[in-house]
């Protein structure tokens, strides 16, 4: 009888170490995915902004290219206001192709912080 009391003693222990454990590895994995939820949040938002930006930028290049085609006297003053706005729409390009990819590291960084901070160690415990 004492053997058979030891051993469920020692079963009832690891049963509730084994739920401690669980219980811990729950938290970490909700912890994880809230934090990669706001860190996905955070970068997406600022890709929002951005765009939001480019797209008034846009805008406003169109509205100066049309005043300046209607203001034209001569079809040399309308050649220079297309090339004028040609020369912002380049320089609005490239910007935009830097920051398409500055966003696109950004988001790969932040998926890769994700899920190395709280994933990888889940359970792993002793």
């Amino acid at each position: 009888m004492p053997m058979e009391q030891n051993s469920r003693e020692d079963f009832n222990r690891a049963a509730k170490t084994a739920q401690k454990q669980i219980g811990d590895a729950e938290k970490k994995i909700g912890d994880a995915a809230l934090d990669a939820q706001n860190q996905f949040l955070k970068t997406l938002e600022e890709m929002s902004r951005e765009a939001m930006a480019c797209a008034t930028a846009e805008i406003e290049r169109g509205l100066k290219l049309s005043k300046k085609l209607s203001a034209a006297h001569s079809v040399s003053d309308a050649v220079t206001a297309y090339q004028e706005w040609l020369s912002e729409e380049m320089s609005a390009r490239s910007d935009d192709a830097r920051r398409f990819m500055s966003n696109s590291q950004s988001f790969m960084t932040t998926s890769s912080k994700a899920f190395s901070n709280g994933w990888s160690g889940i359970g792993m415990s002793t």
